[in-house]
């Protein structure tokens, strides 16, 4: 029997396509499941039993924690990337690391094929595809579920047929987990006027009186929470716990996908969400106007074409370049106050602070100059104005029609 690597999560399209590639096609399955530090090790253990219990030749875990956050996370913080200034690239950033590692699993085994879950009317298929035919040019992808144009009911309907167990009343929703977040789909997400029910968020709000914490910043990267110092990956982790519990971060987000159609999906990010927000505002305290200026050009810029599955243009190492050289300040705490379904940053503490009192308070006194400099300051910075307006009068929008 020939081989096939299953990019494999466990979910409804994975189980259809574990199923199919044995019974329809006769092809030796071997499933693998990336963790990108969305999984607790009983969710792996589950989902390995899961696996068994649909007949695969073998099941293995990659985890990529570690990776994913060195390769790709730090540079979202780093840019305080938030696709239309709402999604922190929850499943983005991740089906990169994912459609990476199934790539190198699958020339670690010389399988014939590779398999995924992905529809046809998602970014999934173009981000998956294009790693596989860059790593593995010679491996043929197999995407039953796009190929036949099924329907999630239809999934559910075959399962059923071959004696599959497994919650189907769950298996409605599409639910993704990762370090950087979940993303959550289903019959809502499919309109353009629906909201995703309390039940289909993963993560129920328990949590509701206010708590105060503290983040540390060292370089630009999440080093600790308040009284503890830890790694980036589990700062994260352990803001999640703390946070994702009072409903924040929270959102549907309406997007563009890589094949032109408009799509939905919600997400519950916590973490990511107060930590892009705590970073950026560590970032307007430390960095240069003209500092702030082009890494904001860079990293729209940088989220757009990781959305797009372009992580492997070496364009991106040239901006993940910048990024990290301008975070060579971006060191100190930052306070945020959390309250159930949102949060408040209320301020920062670092040795690099541009607002220096030594140099002056706005608007009240300045140290470092006098009256005389800004008359003259003003009359040099506006000539160029004053000579436009006074050469062409009559071009003046603001002057009386009278005149």
């Amino acid at each position: 029997m020939k081989k096939v690597v299953l990019a494999y999560s466990g979910g409804l399209d994975t189980t259809y396509c574990a199923i199919y590639l044995q019974k329809q096609m006769g092809l030796e399955v071997h499933a693998v499941t990336i963790q990108t530090g969305g999984f607790s090790n009983k969710e792996l253990d589950d989902i390995e039993t899961r696996a068994r219990a649909l007949g695969v030749a073998s099941f293995k875990v990659v985890d990529v924690t570690q990776k994913y956050y060195e390769t790709c996370i730090r540079y979202l913080v780093y840019g305080n990337v938030l696709k239309n200034a709402v999604y922190p690239l929850s499943v983005s950033a991740e089906r990169m690391v994912q459609a990476i590692s199934v790539a190198q699993y699958v020339q670690q085994i010389g399988a014939d094929y590779v398999a995924h879950g992905s529809t046809g009317a998602g970014n999934d298929q173009v981000r998956f595809d294009m790693v596989f035919q860059g790593m593995i040019p010679g491996v043929e992808i197999l995407t039953p579920i796009r190929d036949m144009k099924l329907s999630r009911e239809q999934e559910m309907a075959y399962l059923k047929e071959h004696g599959v167990d497994m919650n189907f009343e769950k298996a409605k929703y599409s639910i993704n987990k990762g370090l950087w977040g979940t993303s959550v789909g289903g019959k809502e997400t499919l309109t353009s006027n629906e909201y995703l029910p309390e039940t289909a968020w993963p993560t129920q709000v328990t949590s509701t009186s206010p708590k105060q914490i503290t983040l540390h910043f060292e370089r630009g990267e999440l080093i600790g929470l308040n009284d503890s110092m830890m790694d980036p990956v589990s700062a994260i982790q352990q803001l999640q716990d703390i946070a994702q519990p009072y409903g924040i971060g929270r959102d549907v987000h309406v997007g563009d996908t890589i094949i032109g159609i408009k799509g939905r999906v919600g997400f519950e990010a916590a973490a990511p969400v107060i930590i892009i927000k705590a970073h950026h505002l560590l970032e307007k305290h430390t960095l240069t106007k003209w500092q702030m200026y082009w890494k904001e050009q860079l990293a729209t810029w940088y989220g757009n074409w990781l959305h797009e599955g372009m992580l492997l243009d070496p364009t991106m190492r040239n901006v993940e370049s910048f990024m990290t050289d301008t975070q060579q300040m971006v060191t100190g705490k930052v306070y945020v106050t959390l309250y159930p379904h949102r949060f408040v940053v209320t301020g920062v503490d670092t040795p690099h602070d541009l607002m220096n009192n030594a140099f002056g308070a706005y608007g009240e006194m300045n140290n470092t100059w006098n009256g005389d400099d800004v008359r003259g300051f003003a009359k040099i910075f506006g000539n160029q104005v004053s000579i436009y307006h006074a050469v062409n009068s009559n071009q003046n929008v603001f002057a009386d029609e009278k005149n």
